[in-house]
């Protein structure tokens, strides 16, 4: 008797195990997106990331949202792009713990797992201070809790963008990433972003989180910077997903977003290169 319940604990417990991650997967986290065959071979991408790695006073681990890092990369990567990887300070970059562990990590955190090369990048990224934002094709903003202590902050991460925006590349993050956009500022003072469509992590996601003692707010930050904020609403927004493109900036609402925020800016690249050919 004592052997029949616990197998049939131990079958539940499995059921859950590989359950979970669909039903959550069916409730929008991490959704999948086919990206469409593309070529941009000869062409370049920056994948950033932030370089904090403590939320706040609570001494919890924090970093970069791992699938906000990875299925950019991959999707560039998979379209036959040149891919760098950098951080604000350079060296190892923190990845939020709860993101790469069961029942939140992505497909794409799992071909991290196993890629070699990508993992090199993580442990030895390049700072942004060395990096020159005109080199590449299209820019990318990984989100996480860590931009937000970091990305508007850095006078470097600025100059990489503005450097990026001369050269006609095409930005876009998701979303935390979106606030590194405040860093960008020209001479007069006016933000990148002002008067521009975009999205990023919402006002209610963060209050459903409970994380709302960050130094900068995605929504909150980037309306007072002017920009004209989009977003979608679900019954909790972690399942939202919201692509916005305004020209050459393309931005997604979560961690969702991902892999489409990258393919629309592949998209504005190869536009870009139609017209210039």
């Amino acid at each position: 008797m004592e052997w029949s319940i616990l197998s049939a604990f131990a079958g539940s417990m499995l059921l859950i195990w590989l359950g979970l991650p669909v039903l959550l997967r069916a409730m929008g986290l991490h959704r999948r997106f086919a990206a469409p065959k593309r070529n941009l071979r000869g062409m370049r991408a920056l994948v950033i990331a932030t370089s904090h790695d403590t939320l706040g006073d609570t001494g919890k681990k924090t970093g970069v949202f791992a699938s906000e890092m990875t299925a950019p990369y991959y999707t560039f990567l998979d379209a036959g792009m040149d891919v760098d990887v950098a951080s604000i300070k350079g060296g190892v970059i923190p990845v939020e713990p709860m993101s790469v562990k069961w029942p939140l990590k992505s497909d794409h955190d799992d071909r991290f797992r196993n890629d070699n090369d990508l993992r090199r990048k993580v442990t030895a990224a390049k700072s942004v201070s060395e990096v020159d934002g005109a080199r590449y094709n299209a820019v990318f903003l990984a989100g996480g809790w860590g931009a937000a202590f970091d990305f508007e902050q850095s006078p470097e991460l600025g100059r990489l963008l503005l450097q990026a925006e001369d050269a006609g590349a095409v930005i876009g993050g998701v979303c935390h990433g979106p606030l590194g956009l405040l860093a960008a500022r020209r001479g007069n003072g006016q933000p990148l972003v002002n008067g521009r469509a975009l999205t990023a992590v919402t006002d209610k996601q963060v209050r459903e989180l409970g994380i709302t003692h960050t130094p900068r707010h995605p929504e909150r930050d980037l309306r007072a910077a002017g920009a004209r904020f989009e977003s979608s609403i679900r019954f909790r927004d972690i399942f939202a997903s919201h692509v916005t493109v305004d020209g050459r900036l393309v931005t997604g609402q979560n961690q969702n977003d991902g892999a489409e925020t990258a393919d629309r800016m592949m998209q504005v690249v190869l536009v870009a290169a139609l017209r210039e050919g």
